[in-house]
């Protein structure tokens, strides 16, 4: 029950965050690169807002530091491609995309933080 209470407080958390009118958080499972329901809807969300704007997104991928900083670098890399290819399949032109993998984090605001892509819409 507490977990479900967690996932659900993150939910809340997605799409705008943090004042930033322009800014989505996509969060992902442990290890992994898989887009599920929830960012499947913030992607789409910043998406429209991008191609309504004519706006540049910058996406920047996050992952847990560990033992093997190198597999979490990729990780890292991995979101944010993943995240901007699925932009540009919902209509913002890839050369208005920018990735910057933020590599390895440790102990932001939690592991769960670290699990995470965000998108800045009208983002340098």
């Amino acid at each position: 029950m507490r977990r479900l209470s967690l996932f659900l407080g993150l939910g809340l958390l997605t799409g705008c965050a943090g004042g930033h009118p322009g800014k989505y958080i996509v969060f992902f499972t442990q290890n992994s690169v898989q887009i599920d329901g929830p960012a499947q809807t913030v992607i789409s969300q910043a998406a429209q807002r991008a191609v309504a704007r004519h706006a540049t997104v910058r996406v920047e991928g996050y992952a847990a530091a560990s033992h093997d900083l190198s597999a979490d670098e990729l990780l890292a890399i991995d979101r944010a491609k993943i995240v901007a290819r699925q932009l540009a399949v919902d209509g913002v032109d890839a050369a208005r995309i920018r990735q910057q993998p933020r590599g390895p984090v440790n102990n932001e605001d939690g592991v769960l933080a670290s699990r995470r892509v965000e998108i800045v819409v009208g983002g340098n």
